[in-house]
Formats: structure tokens, C-alpha cells, sequence
């Protein structure tokens, strides 16, 4: 099998129960979080745990498993988010997680938008956490991977401490022992859910006291976090930090975070080796028919505060989508960025001579 097979990746041995003990992760983001921004990322960060886009249940048990569920061998750690409310569909869909080689279940209990309400799952489930600790329980007894539940401070009226204290109770009592905290509530109704991003202010201090109030659970708390520097203030607090759009506007903000954040001695690539490192992959997917900028939007951002930044977007906004369009994209956004340093560094060598 190469290193970019479309073929599920098994798991041949189970881990133990216990959760990922993960001091950093990149937050399923729906539209985002597909498998070439994952690998695009692993280009950056070989520690960070990442996440699938969330799937729902019955796309799993219904839908292209392979498109949806396939993965890249150099993806892992990789933890696969499910939404849905029937215990029995997620037992399943756990079981399929686990012969696809995943190394996490994650239960969506934070979702406002409208479509995941009908469904039933996402952040209202809130309002269910006997409910949420039945799918919780059910994925439990059907894996031996650890389990997750992502979700608000709380919903609607239901968002004082106490409220997600009941709720955490509840579900960590049916075995589950990895929250993720998103630490803003979520109005179900009047806010869109780009609004319930960014209007309900942060509560940092609730996930902090719900990390002293159960600390024998494994608290993440995730909101608004754009630095490494941040992380690590909030290790003081909680067992993790969750990043979620400054993964994807500022990907390569996660380059030392394998030094910073989990000790590894190594030197981070450059964005120019990032890019490089991307080519051979380019060129695989592009041989299997897939267009180019399937991937390189992906990649649009590593150069983001850069010089050279502009260029590079520009040059593979235009040119990606271009019939038979391949990694010489790539190569030729790299050169213009290049062109670019030459250019400037001259430009101020010229002006330092002129004083």
C-alpha cells in the first residue's frame, strides 16, 4: 500500500480505554478538515491530533464510506467525530471506525446550525444528557477505542455552570472521560452558527473550575485561540487546547508546537519545505483524477503575514482549477514567492548602500 492509498488503513491491535492524552488538536471543521488539509497539516505538525470533518450516522451506515471515511496512514492521530442520537447506529458506526484504524470516536454535542437540530444531534443534545450517555455508553460497549463528547458551555437558558456540570456528570458516569469544552454557549435559534462562533462570549473560567471540580477527567477546552502562547497559559488550567479557525487561516502557527507543546527536539520544516513536501502527494491525487485545488486550497494560508503571501494565493487561486492543472502549480507559486525574497532582499541592500 503507498503512503497516500485510498485503501482504509487497519487496525490491527486496540488501544486501552483510556483517552488520547493529547495536549493539542486541530477541531473538526466542516468543509475544512477533509483528508488533504490533514495531510497538509502532518506536514507541520507530526503530534497534534486531528480530526475528521463531523459525519453524520446515517452517512456512515448509508452514504460512500470510502469518501468519506479514508485516510492517509501519515494522518494519525486521527479521531473521527460522528453526529447523530441513536445509540445502535453509532455502536456501528463506532465498529467501522474501528476496523478503519481510527484512534478516537468523538460525539458532536455542539453544533447549533439548523439542519443538525432536524436531525436531532449537534448541541441541543445538551438538553439530553441521559440521552447523550446511552450513544455514549453504546459506542463504549461496541469499541475499545477511547470515546469523546465535544461540546457548549451550554444552550439557550440552559447555560449556567450547574447546567453543564449535570451534563458532564451524566455522561462521564456512562464511561466517557475526554471532554472537549467549547467555551462559548450556543443560542439554537436566532444566531447562525458562524454567529454562535463569535457572539456568545468566551468563559474560559467555567471549563477552567470544571477541570477542578472532576480531575480525573481529561478537560480540552476550545474558543477563540490563535498562539501557541496561548496553549501553553491554558495547559496551566485545563489537559488540552483545541484550535479551530486559526488552524486554518494561520496553519503554519502549529510549526512549533511539536517543540513547544510535546518536548521533540526537532527543527519545524519551512513553509517552503511544507509546500515541497506536498508535491509528491499532489501528484498522486492528481494522477487518480482529482482536481488540484481540492488540495491547494487547503494550502492557500502558509504563507499568511508573509511576504510573498498575496503571490502565492493568487497563483493557485487562478491557476488550480485549470484543466490538467498539477503540482507544477505549486512549483511555480513557490518560485514567484521566491522571486519575490530575492527581489526584496536586493532592494534593501541597494538602500542600506545608499546611506
Amino acid at each position: 500500500m503507498t503512503a497516500f492509498s485510498t485503501a482504509p488503513v487497519t487496525n490491527s491491535s486496540h488501544r486501552d480505554r483510556a483517552p488520547i492524552g493529547n495536549p493539542l488538536s486541530v477541531a473538526p471543521m466542516m468543509d475544512r478538515t477533509d483528508r488533504h488539509f490533514r495531510y497538509f497539516m502532518r506536514q507541520i505538525t507530526q503530534r497534534t491530533l486531528l480530526y475528521t470533518e463531523m459525519v453524520t450516522s446515517s452517512a456512515i451506515l448509508h452514504g460512500d464510506r470510502e469518501r468519506l471515511l479514508a485516510f492517509s496512514p501519515e494522518e494519525k492521530p486521527l479521531a473521527l467525530q460522528v453526529g447523530g442520537d441513536n445509540p445502535k447506529d453509532l455502536a456501528i458506526c463506532a465498529q467501522i471506525a474501528v476496523d478503519l484504524g481510527y484512534d478516537e470516536i468523538n460525539l458532536n454535542v455542539g453544533c447549533p446550525s439548523d439542519r443538525v437540530q432536524n436531525g436531532n444531534f449537534g448541541a441541543c443534545l445538551m438538553a439530553q444528557p441521559e440521552r447523550v450517555a446511552d450513544c455514549v455508553a453504546a459506542i463504549m460497549q461496541a469499541t475499545s477505542i477511547p470515546v469523546s463528547v465535544k461540546h457548549r458551555i451550554g444552550i439557550d437558558d440552559r447555560d449556567r455552570y450547574e447546567d453543564m456540570v449535570e451534563f458532564v456528570q451524566t455522561v462521564a458516569a456512562a464511561g466517557c472521560e475526554r471532554f472537549t469544552v467549547h467555551a462559548r454557549k450556543a443560542w439554537l435559534q436566532g444566531l447562525s452558527p458562524k454567529e454562535n462562533r463569535d457572539i456568545p462570549p468566551l468563559r474560559y473560567a467555567d471549563v477552567h473550575r470544571l477541570k477542578q471540580d472532576f480531575p480525573h477527567l481529561f478537560i480540552e477546552i476550545n474558543g477563540g485561540f490563535t498562539s501557541l502562547a496561548q496553549v501553553q497559559e491554558q495547559l496551566c488550567s485545563v489537559d488540552a487546547v483545541m484550535i479551530g479557525r486559526a488552524a486554518y487561516d494561520q496553519p503554519y502557527l502549529f510549526a512549533q508546537s511539536d517543540r513547544l507543546i510535546y518536548g521533540e527536539e526537532t527543527s519545524p520544516s519551512t513553509r517552503q519545505e511544507v509546500a515541497e513536501a506536498m508535491l509528491p502527494y499532489i501528484d498522486f491525487w492528481t494522477a487518480q483524477g482529482l482536481k488540484l485545488h481540492k488540495i491547494t486550497r487547503h494550502m492557500l494560508q502558509l504563507f499568511a503575514g508573509q511576504p510573498g503571501s498575496r503571490i502565492w494565493k493568487r497563483h493557485l487561486t487562478e491557476n488550480s482549477c485549470l484543466t490538467g492543472a498539477g503540482s507544477e502549480v505549486v512549483r511555480e507559486a513557490l518560485a514567484l514567492v521566491s522571486k519575490g525574497a530575492t527581489a526584496r532582499m536586493l532592494a534593501e541592500v541597494s538602500h542600506s548602500r545608499s546611506d
